[in-house]
């Protein structure tokens, strides 16, 4: 009965040991091995890459399938506005779509290439090693380039996850109002590493995304004008009120601003007592990134009613005091407060 040497065949190469077992021929052994086993190996890797990689990209299609579905409801299905006001919103919403999927579809392409690289690399080395190649070099180099690029590259490398991140999760885009704690503006461009803003006085903020800790987003999906108006203390509040709730019903009627207010405006009531007026508030609901001009228009009207009806808006008052010195043998003169 033949006897088996291990030290006739390398560790795992099965191929040699059972065409050694059965003829007892080392050649013959290693030539199997040469023709028969490495290649089967070497397929059997490739296979492997192929099937790792076909479910890793599937998994990447789910994520960016969700990506592009967004993380908000259309404002349009969710407030059901009607007629022109529909019109222009639903095309708002169709850009925003857009948008979003490209960028959905462009972060998708860049996961499915940095996986196959990985896998190529990885499989490679592999595939290498069964050529006979000695791999161990390959493997200290890339791991001193790993310690170098763990050291010399933690902000770049946490931009780009923070950046990955924001453009799955849709946080903002091109065209955007977004407050990012040290800088707020429009959005101009977004990639992976870095946000270039516009600022209203027109400065360009350039910010690593991996310096955003949180991010305010002013034009996504609807927004809300805070209108804070100022009233004397002699005034009628319910009075105050009622003309509040009017003129902002007349905003809310009238046909120039029905595309650009999604609810009916809320007078709150008082918000604040002041040194020198009581603080009321109005609230409107808009549609993105047009809050601004309508309570602009909101205060306009407010003022000319205002003055119509005889509420005051009052201004900030102080008192004066004059002061003059007494004369030697003369009465002392009095104090007078004078109020401005």
């Amino acid at each position: 009965m033949l006897r088996f040497d291990d030290s006739t065949c390398d560790t795992g190469h099965d191929i040699c040991r059972w065409t050694f077992e059965a003829t007892d021929n080392q050649k013959l052994a290693n030539a199997a091995d040469v023709l028969i086993g490495r290649p089967l190996t070497i397929v059997t890797l490739l296979l492997l890459l192929l099937i790792v990689r076909w479910i890793l990209h599937r998994l990447v299609d789910r994520l960016v399938a969700r990506a592009e579905d967004g993380v908000l409801p259309d404002r349009v299905s969710r407030f059901g506005i009607r007629g022109r006001a529909a019109q222009q919103a639903t095309a708002r919403d169709l850009a925003t779509q857009t948008r979003r999927v490209q960028r959905a579809k462009t972060m998708g392409d860049l996961l499915k290439s940095v996986i196959t690289g990985l896998l190529v690399a990885v499989i490679g080395t592999m595939v290498l090693s069964e050529l006979g190649v000695d791999i161990a070099p390959i493997i200290a180099s890339a791991g001193i380039i790993g310690i170098a690029l763990g050291f010399g590259a933690q902000s770049l490398v946490k931009d780009f996850l923070s950046g990955v991140f924001m453009i799955f999760e849709d946080q903002y885009g091109v065209g955007d109002v977004v407050d990012v704690g040290e800088a707020s503006g429009t959005v101009e461009a977004v990639s992976l590493r870095v946000t270039r803003l516009r600022d209203l006085n027109g400065t360009v903020w350039y910010v690593p995304n991996g310096a955003i800790l949180r991010v305010g987003n002013m034009s996504q999906n609807w927004s809300r004008a805070v209108v804070d108006v100022n009233v004397a203390y002699h005034e009628d509040l319910v009075r105050a009120q009622r003309v509040l709730r009017e003129v902002a019903h007349d905003l809310w009627e009238d046909e120039d601003f029905s595309d650009l207010i999604i609810e009916e405006p809320e007078v709150t009531g008082v918000e604040v007592f002041g040194p020198e007026s009581v603080t009321l508030r109005v609230l409107i609901k808009t549609a993105p990134m047009e809050q601004w001009g309508v309570a602009r228009a909101l205060r306009q009207r407010i003022k000319a009613r205002f003055d119509h009806e005889g509420i005051e808006i009052p201004l900030p008052q102080r008192v004066v005091w004059h002061r003059e010195e007494q004369r030697t043998g003369s009465s002392p003169e009095g104090e007078e407060p004078v109020q401005g």
